[in-house]
């Protein structure tokens, strides 16, 4: 089963602008969720002129709890207590051209849910910036905008069983006269919770589930982009740092979150 959702918006910023705020939009006060963000490979392409650039977030996040209940006890391990999650995030910004795209996609809970999210930032083409929609010569204003269209995929797979699960379950099959029938006779399935249920209800559910929190992290993360922008314009990267710096104190106090896992792994209780 598939979920796709698609939606296209703008920023009344030029590119450039919009480029650099996206690889500064961590912290913010709508992304407080977001742990830490590492850079594990960049590279500038000469030839193309392009930056290639992947991240690693690191988030605090749960399955929904409508999810866990769909769930077998068991199935989840000790990831769903962990509260955090992994995103991978690759971009390509091409400043030449004025485009960037990025996707980004979960690591954790896989079997679950995937969701891929891709998002294409571009620069009005020359026409468009020229005429607007009245057929007049428009000024600035239009040149300084960025287009954004944004498509999530989601896929759920729980439920189907890969090559070596299939391959286990022919392996475990008795030899001889005896079927699988025979096998299922002499030890029905266990009824449960889930048998009422079929595999594909159950990830239909799950995409719905996941389309809903798509679509308000959506929100969120076009007003957190937004906030880094307007910080940009109003004092550059130095009030951009500076609002990092103010966000970081109100999500983790002014020793940071490093410092208190030291703390805490040496011992040392807190400042009241």
């Amino acid at each position: 089963m598939v979920k796709f959702y698609e939606s296209s918006f703008s920023y009344e910023y030029p590119f450039p602008a919009v480029s650099l705020a996206y690889f500064l939009r961590y912290p913010n006060p709508y992304a407080k969720h977001v742990l830490s963000t590492d850079v594990i490979d960049r590279h500038f392409d000469p030839d193309s002129q392009r930056l290639y650039t992947t991240r690693l977030h690191l988030k605090r996040s749960k399955l929904p709890p409508a999810v866990l209940k769909l769930m077998p006890k068991g199935i989840l391990g000790s990831s769903s207590d962990t509260g955090q999650s992994y995103i991978l995030e690759k971009s390509i910004v091409d400043v030449r051209e004025g485009w960037m795209t990025t996707e980004t996609k979960n690591l954790e809970w896989t079997g679950i849910l995937s969701v891929i999210e891709k998002q294409c930032y571009k620069r009005p083409s020359a026409a468009a910036a020229a005429v607007d929609s009245t057929g007049h010569g428009s000024d600035d204003t239009r040149q300084g905008t960025t287009e954004v269209i944004s498509s999530t995929t989601l896929v759920s797979r729980f439920g189907q069983g890969g090559p070596r699960t299939n391959r286990r379950r022919m392996e475990a099959m008795p030899s001889g006269k005896e079927t699988a029938d025979n096998v299922l006779d002499d030890d029905p399935p266990k009824k449960g919770f889930l048998s009422s249920w079929s595999t594909a209800s159950l990830q239909r559910t799950i995409e719905m589930m996941g389309m809903r929190r798509t679509r308000d992290a959506l929100l969120k993360s076009k007003d957190g982009m937004n906030v880094v922008l307007g910080r940009l314009r109003s004092g550059g990267l130095v009030e951009v740092l500076e609002g990092m710096r103010r966000d970081r104190e109100t999500m983790y106090g002014p020793d940071g979150p490093w410092k208190r896992a030291w703390k805490h792994g040496n011992g040392i209780e807190e400042d009241e």
